[in-house]
């Protein structure tokens, strides 16, 4: 019987107080968010993990004192592998990049289970250098330190795939429908921002996005549906994707117009979606005269969700070179 290890990435997050200033290490140490050589990078990412830490662990004290995200990501991982249990011996796997588990344990884990085929299977619908082809870099790297031989395929993004748009519009129809109680309501799509750089530098992300929001809008189908993007999270002085998200909540509240806020670039919720969107931002829209507010779940385990990333995974095997879900070129830094 075939074996068949599926390995899914995703940011990760602190599992405890302790933890927070470490993970944010990690990410301004990654040199795909930071892009200045070493050691003035190590220097940069001491000083902003050490200043952003009290706040970053007042966030996560709200949920708990931990980020939510890895038994999230467990869960997908148990629902994928009942998904695929037709395609053999499967057994889906773990990376994340920021914090526990790591790739070099994902690496060992899969070392371990000795299978015939790998696939590469990122929790970024929208393809980035920042997020797809820095955990695909690192893979490569914690693979090699591993001794992995087993033939390896990626899935390197899938904006606008079936059963993820599929997800989204069963998740905002009902906030839809709640919002309209209080007027035509306004569908907000909202995605992590990007330092505006990196996008003239040639990333996708933005163009991917918009191809999510165009396909949910297109499935819901609904005559004269107002709808907008907008990008949160942003951090530091640069310019980053416009418009902001904070803008868009003045916006609806000069129009008194309803919000459905509906995040398409996050597949499981964690501090941006159960902090930022549900607490701070809802309290802003409320504050700046917003009627309603409705914020949509994400994907999480959703049936049709997991079917896609079934079928994605069943694409990769048939397929010698990665799988695209997108027109736009994305591969930019995958080998």
């Amino acid at each position: 019987m075939t074996r068949l290890a599926v390995v899914l990435f995703n940011l990760g997050g602190p599992d405890r107080p302790e933890a927070v200033r470490p993970f944010l290490f990690n990410l301004f140490n990654d040199k795909a968010i930071i892009g200045v050589p070493q050691p003035l990078r190590w220097l940069l990412a001491t000083l902003i993990s050490r200043r952003r830490a009290p706040v970053a662990v007042e966030i996560y004290r709200q949920l708990g004192g931990a980020s939510p995200i890895r038994p999230n990501t467990e869960a997908q991982a148990a629902a994928l592998e009942r998904a695929l249990g037709a395609a053999g011996e499967v057994k889906v796997f773990i990376a994340m990049r920021y914090w526990r588990p790591f790739s070099d344990e994902a690496a060992a884990a899969v070392k371990t289970f000795a299978p015939d085929d790998i696939v590469l299977l990122p929790l970024y619908p929208q393809f980035s250098t920042t997020t797809t082809a820095s955990s695909l870099e690192q893979w490569a790297a914690s693979a090699r330190r591993a001794g992995l031989t087993a033939s390896t395929h990626a899935v390197c993004c899938y904006p606008a795939e079936e059963g993820f748009i599929e997800a989204m519009t069963a998740l905002i129809r009902p906030a839809y429908e709640r919002a309209a109680t209080a007027g035509k309501p306004r569908l907000l799509f909202t995605a992590h921002g990007l330092p505006q750089r990196v996008v003239d530098r040639g990333d996708p992300y933005q163009k991917h996005v918009e191809a999510t929001a165009a396909a949910i809008v297109q499935r819901l189908g609904i005559a004269g549906l107002d709808s907008r993007i907008s990008y949160q999270s942003r951090v530091g002085p640069l310019e980053w994707l416009k418009p902001y998200t904070e803008e868009e909540l003045s916006r609806a509240g000069a129009e008194r117009v309803p919000l459905v806020v509906a995040p398409i670039a996050f597949v499981s919720e964690h501090s941006e979606t159960l902090v930022e969107l549900d607490i701070t931002y809802r309290e802003e829209a409320l504050k700046r005269g917003v009627p309603r507010y409705e914020r949509v779940p994400t994907v999480g385990i959703h049936p049709a969700f997991i079917t896609g990333l079934a079928r994605l995974v069943r694409m990769s095997l048939a397929q010698t070179s990665q799988v695209c879900g997108s027109a736009t070129r994305c591969a930019l830094a995958v080998a």
